[in-house]
């Protein structure tokens, strides 16, 4: 690693290329991409995609006295039915501000992405990493073309990781329930709180969509049905339709003859070992630490480091906790990936980055556009392939978290906060710094962040 190189940020080789600032004509060739995904699911779609349709549906249905609930296709928390309400009053807005704001929301994700795992929004990387989402993995596009409020969990979860890494926990957690009061999909993540012990946070989080859910439903002509309908629903998860697109193995398996009551149980062992790993992911902090600026300054009591927490750590602990749910959850769609991929993906600069390794890209084969699995092709049957994706990409980051967990397992003995006590001893030495002394405590320094 060479930190001299200027603009490289102390990467070297390709990493070194890749963070440098983009030219012109990179930004120019994102921007046509991006407004044409967008402005052709506007031209082709006039209700701002399917899965818009539902939520926009159930508005109108309660706009008109009847229960939103009474389509069971509709999946989400009372609180969605008040956000559409704009939507079901001025139906032609959403042509055009739904796909564009779903594209625009997954830009901001990238971008929050990127910014946790400390690479500059200008970068090459920022613009070559976009342009391979929405190029070279299909529920991007698939993700706009229906319009899926899970572009709301897709924003949120790096927002939410970003804010973590500073240290600002209940905003965090503020975050985390505005998204799960539109619809549940990061509920999974409170666990995150749980693990960090943040209570307060976690309170937030919670009472948040507990809330808002109660005073929307307060409004609703029959707020019970979520619990008589739709909860039955998810659990049982027996339209025909929505089978057909599901990606958990509890309803892919079945198809190949495995009994249902086997499925579900690889499904909910797969869950389990899922929330194990990231268990060991989280008591096992990773050597590199996000800080605010260039360098991460260690005092004696660790004050400022015990406000930060290790990118690679946070992400990596979010992702397990989400593809652990993935499995298990009744349905289970490709665009959901988005919600985890980007995180994954900004951190491939990292030398240790579970996007480093070849399986992670071998899960992702079956997502690129055109790509043509013999006997799978055919568009109902397509939950094949997203099975394969969901399951191989479960299995790498739950695999990583838990050798991760092996190699480095809680510090103990040394004073401060965890941030700063867990620091790698190998980045200490190709500093040339000082081991820390538990009877001294940490000596005042300045770490270098540790990157390529």
């Amino acid at each position: 690693m060479d930190s001299g190189k200027s603009g490289s940020g102390g990467f070297s080789g390709l990493a070194g290329w890749l963070v440098r600032p983009a030219g012109w004509q990179a930004w120019a060739v994102l921007g046509v991409v991006l407004g044409a995904a967008a402005l052709r699911i506007a031209y082709r779609v006039p209700d701002g995609g399917m899965d818009n349709a539902i939520v926009v549906r159930a508005a109108d249905a309660w706009l008109d006295g009847r229960s939103p609930y009474a389509d069971r296709h509709f999946l989400y928390l009372p609180g969605a039915v008040l956000a559409a309400v704009p939507q079901a009053m001025f139906p032609q807005v959403g042509r055009v501000l739904v796909p564009v704001g779903v594209v625009g929301a997954l830009a901001c994700g990238w971008a929050c992405a990127l910014r946790i795992h400390g690479v500059a929004l200008r970068s090459r990387f920022a613009v070559l990493g976009l342009l391979g989402l929405v190029l070279g993995f299909a529920p991007f596009v698939h993700l706009v073309e229906l319009g899926n409020w899970t572009v709301a969990s897709a924003v949120a979860l790096p927002v939410a990781l970003l804010c973590v890494c500073r240290g600002r926990w209940a905003v965090a957690g503020a975050v985390i329930g505005a998204a799960v009061a539109v619809k549940p999909l990061l509920v999974p993540v409170l666990l995150l709180f749980v693990f960090a012990r943040k209570w307060r946070a976690l309170g937030v989080a919670v009472l948040l969509p507990v809330v808002v859910s109660v005073l929307a439903a307060l409004v609703l002509p029959d707020p019970g049905a979520f619990f008589t309908r739709t909860l039955p629903f998810l659990l049982r998860g027996e339209d025909r339709f929505v089978r057909l697109y599901e990606a958990s193995p509890a309803a892919v398996l079945p198809r190949v003859g495995v009994p249902a009551v086997a499925a579900s149980l690889v499904s909910v062992v797969g869950g389990v070992v899922g929330v194990w790993c990231a268990w060991r992911r989280w008591r096992a902090p990773g050597p590199w630490v996000v800080g605010v600026g260039p360098e991460v300054r260690l005092g004696a009591g660790g004050s400022q480091a015990g406000r930060m927490v290790e990118a690679g750590r946070v992400v990596e602990t979010a992702a397990a906790l989400m593809l652990a749910a993935f499995l298990v959850s009744r349905p289970s769609y490709d665009h959901y990936l988005l919600v985890v991929l980007p995180l994954l993906l900004a951190g491939a600069l990292r030398a240790s980055s579970v996007a480093r390794g070849p399986w992670f890209w071998v899960a992702l084969v079956p997502q690129v556009p055109g790509f043509v699995w013999v006997g799978v092709e055919v568009l109902p049957r397509r939950a094949f392939k997203d099975a394969f994706t969901l399951c191989v990409l479960a299995g790498v980051v739950f695999w990583w978290c838990a050798a991760v967990g092996r190699r480095r397992g809680p510090c103990r003995g040394l004073p401060g906060p965890a941030p700063s006590r867990c620091i790698d001893e190998r980045l200490r030495r190709g500093q040339g710094l000082p081991p820390l002394d538990p009877a001294v405590g940490a000596p005042r320094l300045v770490l270098k962040r540790r990157t390529g």
